[in-house]
């Protein structure tokens, strides 16, 4: 397992598809200046005002791509949860447990079926 702590300005997803990881992030918390959280079947995503605190984090890396889920929640404690996508700024911290694969054994393809560069997993 691999931590991570991203600094305050750093965005999310930004950081993790810039660091080009293969593997999964099993967990997450910290906190957003604010967050751009794609709900399931919306084609965009929708921005959450903060501050917001990161309650889960999860999701895979390849080198092609993330794809993390999160759920945050407001000041006044209503929670939202989505797919993350660019525009989450780290407001104080993010810790992040990451559990790294061998390179190569993760990629994204684009699925007809689903119209998404989806995740295919490889015997190393």
């Amino acid at each position: 397992m691999q931590a991570l702590r991203l600094s305050p300005g750093d965005d999310l997803r930004g950081v993790l598809e810039a660091a080009g990881h293969t593997g999964f992030v099993v967990a997450g918390i910290g906190s957003l200046c604010g967050a751009q959280l794609r709900f399931a079947d919306d084609p965009g995503p929708t921005a959450i005002a903060g501050p917001l605190e990161i309650l889960t984090l999860s999701g895979s890396l390849t080198p092609d791509g993330a794809h993390l889920h999160a759920s945050v929640a407001d000041a006044s404690g209503r929670v939202f949860g989505g797919h993350v996508c660019a525009g989450c700024t780290v407001h104080t911290t993010a810790e992040l447990l990451v559990a790294p694969l061998p390179p190569g054994t993760l990629a994204r393809e684009f699925d007809a079926r689903t119209g998404y560069a989806e995740l295919r997993v490889s015997r190393p």
